[in-house]
């Protein structure tokens, strides 16, 4: 299962926002390192990565640090460990940038994901996960960049394609580019909840 979060985007459309949702690349996190995993909610699965993948999630505004609990704690610091005896452990990367992703640690999160993709580069769904964390940063390019590169990987990766089209329409303020994007997601799965959200999207970029 992947989790759906609905955010209100600045620089919207007409009543001065865009109401919308930021989808993760894949399945949810089962918390069993160094599993990749993420998200809950009604999204489509990504395909995954020998496991559960990581997913995306909502960001208007970087947000501080979460505590993590002490079980989220304790497999952080057992999967920090775990990469620094073996730096070329990319699943170990990869579920600890799902971990930092989970408690908002942005910075932390883009570099664990960076770290896993330098093994490993052609993941869409890790790509997607970065892309979020990214956006969360202000790094609209860089998050745009690897929406694209996930996409290109996998043109049927919607949770990517969707995502293209939240930074284009909220951030770049590019919304034809928006409404290409979200078309496409529209027709690839046009019984998903992503074409229910692009639909959504459409709808406000029209008034």
């Amino acid at each position: 299962m992947n989790r759906n979060i609905m955010i209100a985007l600045a620089g919207g459309l007409a009543a001065g926002f865009l109401a919308g949702y930021f989808v993760f690349g894949g399945d949810s996190h089962n918390g069993t390192p160094p599993v990749v995993a993420a998200p809950t909610g009604p999204i489509m699965p990504a395909p995954s990565l020998g496991g559960a993948v990581p997913g995306a999630m909502p960001g208007a505004m970087p947000a501080g640090p979460a505590l993590p609990s002490a079980e989220v704690q304790a497999r952080i610091n057992r999967l920090e460990a775990t990469v620094l005896a073996d730096p070329k452990n990319f699943g170990a990367w990869f579920a600890l940038g799902n971990d930092y992703f989970d408690t908002h640690q942005h910075q932390k999160a883009v570099d664990a994901y960076g770290k896993g993709l330098a093994i490993k580069p052609d993941e869409p769904n890790v790509l997607t996960d970065q892309g979020v964390m990214y956006r969360d940063l202000g790094q609209f390019d860089k998050a745009l960049a690897n929406f694209q590169k996930a996409n290109k990987l996998d043109p049927n990766h919607v949770q990517s394609l969707f995502n293209m089209g939240v930074v284009y329409s909220a951030d770049l303020h590019k919304p034809d580019e928006a409404a290409k994007a979200w078309n496409k997601v529209i027709a690839l799965a046009p019984g998903s909840e992503q074409a229910a959200q692009a639909r959504q999207m459409l709808s406000q970029l029209k008034k």
